[in-house]
């Protein structure tokens, strides 16, 4: 007994050792990597968070390497929460609209005539977020605006590759649309959001409903922080909020690849023969071949033939085309398509890098013609809608940029 509690007390000996050396390494690399602009909101209780939230993916690293769990599984779990706590005032129901997790949230009050109709397409880089981060959201629209909230759970990446994520978010879109009456919907009168990626999500499915006249038209879309355009990454925003945290340059553009591909770096393409176009790759083949060296010099160890990958934007050739295309780009769609979009409402953070993608999805449909309605928060940063009524999460911006949603939402 008395040797299995030594154990155990060593056991936590090296635990609590380990978390502070993490705990460290999170204090040394917050402060040396990031920097708190003048403005920003709340800057103790981000730097606080930010310093977290490394740690956290920090061991979610380790525990990835060491085989316990699968490489982003912990900081899933820290970012989507303890489960909240369900509003009286709504009926919330889990199902599935064709085979595309979604959550419904329904006001209990009875209405004379057919509610708006709300499709969430959430946030996350892509790779975190759930219906679950974004609970709290969702449930504050459906009873502050009186409107039937659909929150879309599309798959996250790795594990699930794009662009299965944008079919994902059309099929949900379509199957409430025609069937939008069934949830007491005017299918009139539906609206997309969509947050930071979630915002891209939401433009590709706008643009892409002009060219189904089959469906009804949106009656708006509201783009939160949303990314739009994956060509510049050194635009001002980018530039002036580089080292800000929680999302800063080099995190976003290193979570949008892995969004698209498994290959992070330059060096990661080259090796994997990524790097050359598959028609070059065939003809260059006769000269680079193995058969080709001598039987002598070969007896050394073994020679295997690499496998082309099966992903096609594993290939660089592909990720740069497909990162020019508008379901990863929706900024650069040509002008007929712009002028056909909906009344939109664009929702901008001061400190985020994200910021110039939404003033400049602004200027483009405003120039076509379109009604455009923006709010800026001079004291915001990236995931406003993420950090909404969320614990240690919330920040006051984010209650100002949700009420703002909301504003808008009743103005239709």
């Amino acid at each position: 007994m008395m040797f299995v509690l030594g154990l155990l007390s060593k056991a936590a000996s090296l635990l609590a050792t380990g978390l502070g050396l993490l705990l460290a390494w999170a204090v040394y690399y917050q402060f040396s990597t990031t920097k708190m602009p003048p403005g920003i909101c709340q800057p103790l209780k981000i730097r606080i968070l930010h310093i977290f939230l490394t740690m956290a993916f920090g061991l979610g690293h380790i525990l990835w390497k060491i085989g316990i769990c699968s490489e982003f599984a912990f900081i899933r779990i820290i970012t989507d929460g303890l489960p909240s706590k369900k509003d009286e005032k709504l009926s919330i129901k889990n199902t599935y609209f064709e085979d595309v997790p979604v959550r419904i949230y329904h006001p209990k009050i009875s209405s004379p005539e057919k509610r708006k109709g709300i499709l969430f397409f959430h946030g996350g880089t892509g790779v975190i977020g759930s219906i679950d981060a974004y609970e709290n959201m969702c449930s504050y629209l459906a009873w502050k605006s009186d409107v039937v909230v659909v929150s879309v759970g599309q798959h996250l990446a790795p594990e699930y590759r794009y662009p299965m994520q944008f079919c994902e978010c059309f099929t949900a879109t379509e199957f409430f649309m025609k069937n939008a009456e069934h949830y007491g919907v005017n299918p009139t009168d539906i609206v997309i959001i969509g947050d930071n990626l979630g915002g891209t999500l939401a433009a590709f499915v706008s643009q892409e409903l002009v060219k189904r006249k089959d469906l009804p038209k949106l009656r708006a879309q509201i783009l939160v922080g949303p990314f739009l355009q994956a060509l510049d990454f050194n635009l001002l925003s980018y530039q002036q909020n580089r080292f800000v945290p929680i999302v800063s340059q080099e995190f976003l553009v290193n979570y949008l690849l892995r969004y698209i591909t498994k290959n992070k770096t330059v060096v990661d393409f080259a090796i994997e023969e990524t790097h050359i176009p598959e028609d070059r790759k065939k003809k260059y083949h006769k000269w680079l071949n193995s058969d080709n060296i001598p039987m002598k010099v070969k007896q050394r160890g073994k020679y295997t033939e690499l496998q082309p990958p099966t992903n096609p934007f594993d290939n660089i050739q592909c990720l740069m085309k497909a990162v020019a295309e508008t379901t990863l780009s929706p900024l650069l769609a040509e002008d007929a398509v712009l002028q056909q979009q909906p009344d939109t409402f664009i929702l901008t953070c001061e400190f985020d890098v994200l910021r110039d993608d939404g003033l400049l999805y602004r200027k483009r449909l405003e120039d076509n013609g379109v009604r455009v309605s923006w709010c800026h928060l001079k004291d915001g940063f990236y995931g406003v809608l993420l950090h909404f009524n969320r614990w240690f999460l919330n920040f006051t911006f984010a209650q100002r940029g949700v009420d703002s949603v909301a504003n808008y939402i009743n103005s239709l």
